[in-house]
């Protein structure tokens, strides 16, 4: 029975070895995994704290460029009060044709387009010509007027409102640009911080398995280790049962032979120093 025993205590502990090893190469696969996730939440974090900060500034010139068109709004209504005097100084002196304000109106609308939005050459070419086209007639047009001395001040003074109109627009113009900008980067910006969360959810997902993995066979190092000390438990109280048994027998055989040491006392027999200290360790002599 002891053999058995003592031959089950090497087999666990060679398990137990190897239950070790493997939940210690299962914890540092798990603990790279930890530290990679950790990295990738990092940048996730300082990806998104950038995104924010370009928000900020895509607000804030956005905010620019509600200003700047409230301005030019404001300057463009009074555009439109001196060119409506215009209008009706022209009614009244019997001028035709297009008025100066909707020739105006028409090449401030097409020189917006030209700068905002994307042409191919042949239409960029053919409103560049459009556009020309009506800065002539604009002249033209100016020049009909400008021999009347009261629309001649009312044309001066409309132009140089449109003129300050049009340099709170190119201010607008260069805000609602940077705005777009700002705005490009953010969305490029948290694109790639969701793409960093997915990788860092992947890592933290594959170091939960790990360490699952590595729990298990914890526990069964630990079985292992605790049916050692079972085992050992065990072998100890066996050995002991047994010496315990050896000195009992030992004990009888001193007894049998005090008696018999006795015995030959009483039939009248010697005594030597040698069965006397017998019976004194018998405990016959007290």
């Amino acid at each position: 029975m002891i053999k058995e025993l003592n031959d089950k205590k090497t087999e666990l502990k060679t398990q137990s070895e190897e239950y070790k090893e493997k939940r210690n190469e299962l914890n540092a696969e798990a603990s790279t995994l930890a530290s990679k996730r950790n990295e990738l939440n990092k940048k996730t974090k300082d990806l998104i704290n950038e995104a924010q900060e370009y928000k900020v500034l895509r607000d804030e010139n956005n905010e620019k460029v509600k200003e700047y068109k409230v301005l030019r709004d404001e300057i463009n209504n009074k555009a439109n009060d001196v060119f409506a005097k215009i209008d009706q100084i022209r009614n009244e002196n019997n001028l035709g044709g297009p008025s100066i304000k909707d020739i105006r109106k028409e090449i401030d609308r097409l020189e917006f387009a030209q700068q905002t939005e994307v042409l191919t050459t042949n239409k960029e070419r053919e409103l560049v010509n459009k556009i020309t086209e009506l800065q002539k007639q604009y002249v033209v047009k100016k020049q009909q007027l400008e021999g009347n001395e009261e629309l001649k001040k009312l044309l001066d003074e409309a132009q140089e409102i449109r003129d300050e109109a049009s340099n709170h627009h190119a201010t607008l113009s260069e805000y609602a640009q940077k705005a777009q900008e700002y705005h490009d980067k953010m969305i490029t910006t948290f694109k790639e911080a969701d793409k960093i969360r997915a990788e860092s959810d992947a890592a933290h997902k594959e170091f939960v398995q790990f360490q699952e993995k590595a729990d298990e066979q914890h526990k069964l190092f630990i079985a292992a280790q605790k049916e050692i000390r079972d085992i050992d438990k065990e072998l100890r109280k066996m050995k002991k049962g047994d010496f315990d048994g050896k000195k009992e027998a030992a004990r009888a055989d001193a007894r049998k032979d005090a008696e018999d040491i006795f015995d030959k006392f009483k039939s009248g027999g010697k005594l030597t120093m040698e069965n006397l200290m017998a019976l004194q360790r018998s405990g016959f002599l007290k």
